[in-house]
């Protein structure tokens, strides 16, 4: 006879890759995804609704070296970023999920919901790190630029997940899912608008500064590009990422009549 216990809910971890798409990767290629984990608690409303509670970690970065437009090619920028994730999304199970029970161990869902990240894009010049964020490489923050205000470190996103899970027993689940996060800001790689290069004056000693070399990096594979007003990136479009992750979860139950609805 089966165990008369009904699933509350589950939490879990899960590991897999991230990958950004955005200015520097317009086309939405999947060629260099990096390292993404998350955990989770998912307390179940009814056999086929349930509300979650993540948070998630994706390392994202790209650099124009990678596409195979020529114009981006020239222009040179790059960027990683590590990126911390607490979101509260709603999901739908397709099949009535219930453990225990035999031919209710498996469900495909869908989940939907929003949630706030951190991001804090750098690149590196001669070997050393720079937060570019703190550079201010589109005029942010500068004299030359008062009405530049430096971009928020937090922005909001709506994370979107497909996913199927299936219980090996009455108490354990392995899962794989896929989440697409539309985001509300355009400078999870540092590029939106205009090139700025008078934001940046040289050092005392009549050498570029660090901002300077990293607002356009087009002279490293030609002449430069970065023209003062000339499109650095595309503001009309904002930035996003996805990950994909596998793992294992954990049943919380209590023991009483199930409903079958």
């Amino acid at each position: 006879m089966l165990d008369p216990y009904v699933h509350q809910g589950e939490f879990g971890i899960g590991i897999g890759a991230g990958h950004y798409f955005g200015d520097l990767n317009p086309n939405f290629s999947i060629n260099r995804p990096k390292v993404a984990a998350g955990i989770f608690f998912r307390k179940q409303l009814s056999n086929y609704i349930g509300v979650r509670i993540s948070g998630e970690y994706a390392m994202l970065g790209y650099s124009d070296k990678y596409s195979s437009n020529p114009v981006q090619v020239q222009r040179n920028l790059s960027f990683n970023s590590n990126v911390w994730e607490l979101s509260l999304s709603g999901d739908f199970n397709f099949f009535r999920f219930q453990p225990g029970f035999e031919g209710f161990n498996f469900t495909p869902y869908v989940g939907l919901g929003v949630g706030v990240f951190s991001f804090d894009p750098y690149a590196y010049l001669s070997g050393e790190k720079y937060l570019l964020r703190n550079l201010g490489t589109e005029g942010q923050g500068s004299a030359a630029y008062p009405e530049m205000k430096p971009y928020s470190p937090l922005a909001l996103c709506i994370p979107f997940t497909l996913g199927v899970k299936y219980a090996l027993t009455d108490k354990t689940n392995v899962f794989g899912e896929v989440t697409y996060r539309f985001t509300n800001t355009d400078y999870l790689d540092d590029v939106s608008g205009l090139y700025a290069p008078d934001a940046f004056p040289p050092l005392p000693d009549g050498t570029p500064s660090p901002g300077y070399l990293l607002q356009d990096r087009s002279y490293e594979t030609g002449s430069s590009i970065g023209i003062k007003g000339r499109q650095r990136g595309n503001s009309l479009q904002k930035d996003a990422f996805a990950t994909i992750k596998v793992g294992i979860s954990f049943n919380l139950s209590s023991y009483k009549c199930p409903t079958f609805r």
